[in-house]
């Protein structure tokens, strides 16, 4: 065999042993953090993960209609920019999910407990790339600790909450951390360039 092919046969071996350890230690950690049950954890990280959706209308809504009472454009600009932020972060998201197709994995690993709606396709975590993105929005428009640290602590209770209830993997998760993350932070910095495209015109 010429040394070319030998090469790129060790190469392969060694992604698809990587692939393989990454897989086992995906669903190793979910079935550590899933099968941890207890009436209190099924409570509220039902609560949890509903929230999401309330706080990403919520923070937005405050923002716009604060700014509509203080005749502050800036806030109404955060607002927009938020809601940028989120519809980009869907989009990539269910895009993603369409082309991955990866598998739930409750529908994959019978000892994987069902505690929460989940259709369609696992990678990336929709509820947690949504979390991720109004963290992340709202760290950077008001950058203090008292800000930054709940919604970090939050989202991240989201991330943990969709393993617990057995409808993501810990990689799904962190994908979807950094779709919103990632998502919320373009949109900030496109904000950042049209201020300062407006403000140099005049």
């Amino acid at each position: 065999m010429p040394r070319i092919y030998r090469c790129l046969f060790v190469v392969l071996c060694f992604l698809v042993q990587t692939a393989v350890q990454a897989q086992n230690a995906d669903i190793n950690l979910l079935k550590s953090i899933n099968n941890n049950e207890s009436s209190f954890k099924n409570s509220f990280f039902k609560a949890d993960a509903q929230s999401v959706t309330i706080i990403n209308i919520a923070a937005p809504a405050a923002l716009f209609i604060a700014g509509e009472l203080k005749h502050n454009k800036q806030l109404k600009k955060d607002a927009l920019y938020m809601t940028g932020a989120f519809v980009l972060s869907s989009v990539i998201t269910q895009a993603t999910k369409r082309i991955v197709k990866r598998e739930r994995p409750f529908d994959k690993y019978s000892f994987i407990v069902k505690r929460s709606s989940g259709g369609g396709y696992s990678f990336p975590s929709g509820h947690t790339s949504a979390a991720f993105t109004t963290a992340t929005s709202l760290s950077l428009l008001f950058p203090k600790w008292y800000v930054v640290v709940p919604a970090f602590l939050w989202a991240g209770s989201v991330g943990y909450a969709r393993m617990y209830q057995g409808v993501h993997y810990p990689s799904d998760v962190l994908a979807g951390a950094l779709v919103g993350a990632g998502s919320a932070w373009l949109g900030w910095k496109v904000q950042k360039w049209m201020d300062h495209k407006h403000h140099t015109k005049k």
